[in-house]
């Protein structure tokens, strides 16, 4: 491609409505551009960088024996209703109605529509496994779309389903996915982690993230430096406390105080001149419609998806204010164990405090020296918090550390969730039926090109990893009005091109040094100037743009090619 020709709209300046690093440097390189919220278009330069990737995604996939498909956007209501998702997925579910009034959605994700496809077509166990992959535009409709395609509205992603029929091959076909992820990433030239991760709105047992480690992630990751423990920071597990024998008579007499107006944490304690870790916090959600209390720590924060998966329940609210009177008698910020309607839970933290403050379920007072046991029953303990930097590990007890990542790709053993729901049967060997099990892996295409931009960029611009460049190499004459640089530089770049070398001439008339800085914007590994000295010598310089190392190489078209191809080979 002749840059001349090349669609590729440059910005000099940082866009002032760009956050992220990414963000700005796919506007300002040409890569994409905005339409609405939330929703980009990808031009030349930029969908190349995703063609790229979409390639490797591929091959892996193909690799780990899945089979890609193709499945519709738009989806039927019926299938949504007969999962249960319908009316759960949330406002994110953008719903719509047709001319017969039939209604439908934009697919966020395609389960319901995988398992009808397959539950038409496979009725026995000789036709699995199955596993099944697409590449397809998704849309979510974010309330707070951001950070350019790392948080849009309309987005590539790669999906796969796998189907099995028993657990075992289940496991089977969730470790070649593990896998094929791994090798995906890797190959990507990527820092990543996977890590233990929550299931979410896709449901399943269990699942595991992978994570683009960079300081510009929007998710935490937890991890332990001494074992191989990681995970993200709403599935990060904390080590149950050891229970210390609690001898009664430490207890102190229970003592109402009047707080008038005092709610908050903070505010209580200036109050009563006490420590966070001295209070209780008492927070009242509905589980499926029911009240629940919550106990945690005056430090901590309630971990809403470590609550949702010990009740086992679809959905979690923080409750309303006539629920929070109902239950407690008071108004919110009183709340309190002692005389609560409501079922308690509470998070191990509270297996070894006495004599701690608490709300008392009036208005415009707290308690001081509450005690479990002989203030009020509690017999449910879990681990129900957000993990903190120096909270032991679940796995071997040592400090927890933390780091900010960018979620690319997730993988869920669903098990039964939408076969059982949707009826996705076989018959066994016996003739029996049976329920199949099923996977979902994802992959956010767009989302996995900005997290490499987060990790490979200098102050000028891009350093794509050479497997997504869009070109590996750029031939650049330092000034086209010589007839003799630029006959040079067309020589290469057609011997090159023949060769299979993705490369780009910048024939433009313009500075020796906006060309240069364009190359370094746009992330092209490799550059190959042709300027009048070193082709008086019969030479051209070869500089590497993630090394800055210059090399110098006869002008002949075949050692030029040896050595790209070796250099290109070293970093694929």
């Amino acid at each position: 491609m002749q840059y001349s020709q090349l669609f590729l709209p440059t910005i000099r300046e940082i866009p002032s409505d760009a956050e992220v690093v990414s963000h700005q440097l796919m506007l300002r390189a040409g890569m994409i551009r905005k339409l609405t919220s939330g929703i980009y278009s990808y031009l030349p330069l930029g969908y190349r960088v995703i063609r790229k990737l979409e390639q490797i995604v591929r091959e892996e996939m193909n690799r780990a024996g899945a089979q890609e498909v193709f499945l519709p956007t738009v989806q039927p209501a019926e299938l949504w209703q007969e999962s249960g998702r319908w009316l759960h997925y949330g406002k994110e579910l953008l719903r719509f109605k047709d001319r017969h009034e039939r209604e439908y959605c934009l697919g966020p994700t395609h389960e319901e529509v995988i398992t009808d496809l397959v539950r038409n077509e496979i009725k026995t166990y000789r036709q699995l496994p199955r596993n099944l992959y697409q590449i397809q535009t998704k849309f979510r409709d974010e309330i707070r779309p951001r950070f350019g395609v790392m948080r849009c509205r309309e987005f590539g992603m790669k999906d796969a389903y796998s189907f099995d029929a028993d657990e075992p091959g289940a496991e089977i076909s969730y470790g070649r996915m593990f896998e094929a992820y791994n090798r995906i990433f890797a190959r990507c030239g990527l820092r990543y982690r996977a890590v233990e991760a929550d299931s979410g709105n896709i449901g399943g047992s269990f699942s595991h993230e992978f994570m683009v480690m960079a300081d510009s992630g929007e998710d935490a990751v937890v991890f332990c430096g001494d074992c191989d423990y990681a995970a993200n920071l709403e599935k990060a597990e904390i080590a149950k406390p050891e229970a210390q024998k609690i001898d009664s008579a430490s207890f102190l007499p229970r003592e109402e105080v009047s707080t008038p107006d005092v709610r908050t944490i903070e505010e209580v304690c200036r109050f009563l001149s006490v420590k966070p870790e001295e209070i209780v916090k008492t927070l009242i959600f509905t589980a499926d419609g029911a009240p629940v209390a919550v106990l945690v720590r005056g430090d901590h924060d309630v971990n809403e998806a470590k609550v949702r998966n010990y009740l086992g329940c679809e959905t979690l609210e923080l409750a309303d204010d006539a629920t929070i009177l109902n239950v407690t008698g008071s108004p919110r910020g009183f709340a309190g164990a002692i005389g609560i309607r409501a079922r308690l839970i509470a998070d191990y933290t509270l297996l070894n405090m006495t004599n701690f403050v608490m709300g008392a379920n009036r208005q415009d007072t707290h308690i001081r020296n509450v005690n479990a046991g002989r203030d009020f029953p509690l017999r449910e303990f879990a681990d129900l918090r957000i993990a903190k930097p120096g909270d032991p590990c679940a796995r071997c007890g040592k400090p927890m550390q933390f780091a900010r990542g960018i979620e690319v790709g997730h993988v869920f053993k669903l098990g039964t969730k939408y076969s059982k729901a949707m009826r996705a049967v076989f018959l066994d060997q016996e003739g029996r039926e049976q329920t199949m099990i099923m996977g979902c892996y994802g992959i956010g295409i767009g989302r996995t090109v900005a997290a490499c931009i987060e990790q490979n960029h200098d102050e000028a611009g891009i350093i794509w990893p050479m497997a997504l460049a869009p070109y590996a190499v750029i031939i650049t004459p330092v000034n086209v009005k010589d007839e003799k640089l630029l006959d040079a530089a067309r020589k290469l770049y057609h011997h090159l091109s023949e060769k299979g070398f993705d490369v780009l001439l910048d024939d433009r008339d313009e500075r020796a040094g906006v060309k240069f800085m364009d190359a370094d914007l746009i992330g092209i590994p490799l550059r190959i100037t042709v300027g009048p000295k070193r082709v008086a010598e019969g030479k051209v310089e070869v500089k590497s743009r993630k090394s800055g190392e210059v090399s110098v190489l006869s002008l002949d078209e075949r050692e030029v090619e040896t050595f790209l191809r070796e250099r290109i080979s070293k970093e694929m």
